[in-house]
């Protein structure tokens, strides 16, 4: 697999657009997606300098397999630095270990620590478990 990393130094290209990258996402997320609208904020989180954060597109033989999202969080020690956000892999080729070199892509093109929410029943659970990440808390909203 190929790696392509997007961020504000970087910017975007036509081969990745924003709109590329929007509908990749949206598509291969499935039941844990977000809206197009929701996803392009993230996007834009990425582009923005005094923000930031990075986008990984991986691919193979030129055709995008998954995609990596985090965003810095402006803080240290009491809050990661870093949240993934979104990742996610064509459904055609799952099993592939595709979503595991994208996590160990992620994992080493930042510094300072991740932080990422998965839904219990999410398969992708016990990928994280595997590279590390452990479950330190239990998040609660409240939703306004």
């Amino acid at each position: 697999m190929n790696f392509t990393i997007i961020n504000a130094a970087t910017g975007n290209s036509d081969e990745f657009s924003n709109e590329k990258i929007v509908l990749f996402l949206f598509t291969h997320l499935e039941e844990y997606g977000d809206t197009k609208e929701d996803i392009q904020k993230c996007i834009d989180y990425v582009m923005h300098p005094q923000k930031g954060g990075q986008i990984i597109i991986g691919t193979d033989e030129n055709k995008i397999v998954g995609i990596v999202i985090l965003n810095n969080t402006g803080m240290k020690d009491y809050i990661p630095e870093n949240i993934l956000v979104y990742i996610a892999v064509d459904n055609s080729q799952r099993g592939k270990g595709y979503g595991k070199q994208l996590m160990q892509k992620a994992i080493a093109s930042v510094k300072g620590n991740i932080a990422l929410h998965v839904e219990p029943n999410n398969p992708a659970k016990l990928l994280y478990e595997k590279l590390g990440f452990t479950n330190k808390y239990l998040e609660m909203r409240l939703t306004k």
